[in-house]
């Protein structure tokens, strides 16, 4: 299928909006019947993202008030200080989705797991021993050995074009859903995006 025809999912491993946003991303998916990609992807700071512990203080203070509403109204279990946040690395936790991705495994399931880890258990994403637990639960035995650092070159590859094409497509933040050339920012527009796919399927 082409691009139009399936949503492609930028999102930062680290992002607990995505987090908030995967399991119904995911349900919709399922009910529209369209393909879903899932391309992991840092902060867009050429297009003017901004990290969270960079912006100013009441910037961060409001988004912790706006993470504990959506938490609240959205029934997922969130730590508003998780004990390993910021991570050391996302790279080698977006490999993992991107390799399970790549061999037909249960991307989902291993995606959301290790955010529900940072987010919701206090483990440590960018432990390479916890990466492997995670992959070892969702994907099975193969899981574990998607487990890399530094990412392998194949990876790597993909990881570098999701990052260029999220710069190039005008992406600042995460999570991005993208729907036949049209952008949808953060886990609140997933309405959106719905109306879009029933839009374009008649």
């Amino acid at each position: 299928m082409s691009s139009a025809e399936s949503i492609h999912a930028f999102y930062g491993p680290s992002s607990p909006w995505a987090y908030m946003g995967a399991e119904r991303l995911y349900a919709l998916a399922d009910r529209c019947g369209v393909p879903l990609v899932l391309r992991p992807i840092r902060v867009i700071q050429e297009n003017g993202g901004i990290p969270l512990r960079t912006r100013p203080q009441p910037r961060q203070d409001y988004h912790a008030v706006e993470l504990d509403r959506w938490s609240k109204h959205l029934g997922i279990k969130l730590n508003l200080v998780p004990k390993f946040y910021p991570c050391r690395t996302i790279e080698v936790a977006a490999g993992v989705v991107i390799a399970a991705q790549r061999d037909g495994l249960d991307a989902r399931a291993f995606s959301f797991a290790m955010q529900r880890a940072l987010w919701a258990e206090d483990r440590d994403i960018a432990d390479l021993d916890t990466l492997r637990s995670i992959a070892a639960e969702t994907l099975g035995t193969a899981g574990p050995d998607l487990v890399s650092e530094p990412l392998p070159p194949d990876v790597q590859e993909i990881w570098d074009g999701n990052l260029a094409e999220a710069q190039r497509i005008g992406i600042f933040g995460t999570p991005t859903y993208v729907y036949g050339g049209e952008l949808f920012w953060g886990q609140d527009r997933l309405t959106f995006l719905e109306r879009a796919i029933t839009g374009a399927q008649g």
